[in-house]
């Protein structure tokens, strides 16, 4: 049973709410009428939801609101007023507010909109646990791990083998697509082996130009050449006793391959311009996009430093080919943005996951967080709607027919929203008269066009207003 606490000033209210709620035999209720203790009580835990009045004498609705966001984010709150006020409204919703709700409130639309946050509570909720119980199942070392999300049972395994190939002290390469993770994977391997407490050093092998590699990876004296004014360490002397990631090793040009390979044969160099030798203690991790026995037959990789990488190979996984797993890093993604953007988006519509899990993404996990980045930037509503997405993508996936396989399920919120839109066509845009159809007053349905991101067209032609979703700037409409 889902306990809910109301605070408002005005007992009366309470009684009136407390008496409602029981009434309705699915709730446990806690009143509060001293908003000087909401934050103690709200603080004791367990509650589901909380029902708010705004104008409070002592501690304002806003500062508890407020502090619902900062210190539970999980909880749903459903603001009640009798002050008919659309910014305000805007605002809580803002803040995290599921709904905004002005009194007097019809009894049954107060349940229904209750038992509609308590939904999408336990909806993120059963996200959280999926998280929490799938992702990294079966790892020893899971905080090695944190910067990964999965719950792909064939992607797990090539985890588990990362760890018993981090526990060696071989060189390793970690071939793949662009944007599957190969460099978490090597931070993976460093937090895990014994070189841990070493220095970990990532370096983009497409910036060594062949004059340039001697200098950058081994060091040089000063003096060493034109500008050389003082010493400087190479990288491979920077990461001495620890790890060396040599990311897109493919992309080195077989002078600087040749160079590489005589260091890990003989493990020792010579700065530029000094002929004190010294020793190269280091790990090298090195990873590929491309097929480097491919690269090899036609000549652009040497095939013993290949031999000398590949002591043990690790093989990543596209995206594409993940079960599960564009949903679960879809919303983790969705939680990251909307927080950095500080918008109140709690889910994805079933159409937008229909798209998603359609497409082939060929920048993988990287290309995913991008284009949830972008949609949450251009969401108006509380949910990632199809509008928000890229063009290219919905072009991507689309069918022939013009449609897009989906659940037939939709969102509680995407059903609301759709709803207003047909009832506003119906009414002609008249917004008081589609409030009366709705059965909310006019300035809780001018809210929630504003949060859904509905708009009403100035009259065409014909004279009536056909409400419609505000489309992203820049895109086309898909």
């Amino acid at each position: 049973m889902n306990r809910i606490l109301v605070i408002d000033d005005d007992k009366a209210v309470l009684n009136y709410f407390q008496v409602l709620l029981l009434q309705a035999g699915r709730f446990e209720v806690e009143a509060l009428a001293d908003s000087t203790k909401a934050f103690d009580t709200i603080d004791s835990g367990g509650f589901d939801l909380l029902l708010l009045d705004m104008d409070m004498p002592g501690v304002t609705g806003k500062e508890v609101l407020q502090h619902v966001q900062k210190n539970h984010p999980g909880m749903e709150v459903v603001i009640i007023t009798g002050v008919e006020d659309v910014e305000l409204a805007v605002e809580s919703m803002k803040m995290g507010a599921y709904d905004y709700l002005c009194k007097p409130v019809d009894d049954s639309r107060l349940l229904t909109t209750l038992d509609r946050a308590l939904e999408r509570s336990r909806l993120r909720g059963e996200i959280d646990k999926l998280r929490n119980r799938i992702s990294l199942e079966g790892l020893q070392h899971k905080e090695a791990f944190r910067e990964i999300l999965t719950q792909d049972r064939k992607f797990l395994r090539s985890l588990r083998k990362v760890e018993q190939i981090a526990e060696s002290d071989n060189n390793v390469l970690i071939w793949g697509e662009s944007g599957t993770g190969k460099e978490l994977v090597a931070r993976a391997i460093h937090r895990i082996g014994r070189r841990r407490d070493k220095p970990f050093v990532a370096v983009n092998s497409g910036t060594f130009a062949s004059e340039l590699f001697s200098s950058e990876f081994f060091g040089h004296d000063k003096g060493a050449f034109t500008g050389a004014a003082q010493a400087k360490a190479g990288l491979i002397e920077e990461a001495d006793g620890g790890v060396l990631f040599l990311d897109e090793i493919g992309e080195l040009e077989l002078p600087v391959q040749s160079k590489l390979l005589r260091v890990l044969q003989s493990g020792d160099y010579f700065r530029l311009g000094s002929t004190r030798e010294r020793g190269a203690d280091v790990r090298v991790i090195a990873s590929t996009n491309k097929n480097l026995e491919a690269e090899i037959e036609h000549g652009r990789f040497r095939r013993d430093l290949y031999y000398r990488l590949n002591i043990s190979s690790i093989y990543m996984s596209p995206l594409r080919e993940r079960k599960g797993d564009v949903e679960l890093l879809a919303h983790h993604f969705l939680e990251i943005h909307a927080k950095l953007n500080d918008k109140p988006i709690a889910g994805i519509s079933d159409d937008v996951m229909s798209l998603l899990e359609a497409y082939d993404y060929p920048g993988n996990v990287r290309e995913l967080g991008n284009i949830i980045a972008s949609a949450v930037v251009l969401e108006n509503g509380r949910t990632l709607g199809r509008g928000s997405l890229p063009a290219y993508l919905v072009k991507a996936v689309a069918r022939p027919g013009g449609s897009v396989p989906r659940d037939v399920r939709k969102t509680l919120d995407e059903l609301e929203a759709e709803h207003i839109r047909v009832v506003l066509e119906h009414a002609g845009g008249n917004r008081t008269a589609a409030a009366a159809i709705l059965g909310i007053s006019r300035v809780g349905l001018l809210a929630k066009m504003r949060r859904f991101g509905i708009v009403v067209e100035p009259p065409g032609r014909g004279g009536g207003r056909r409400p419609h979703q505000v489309e992203p700037p820049g895109e086309e409409p898909p």
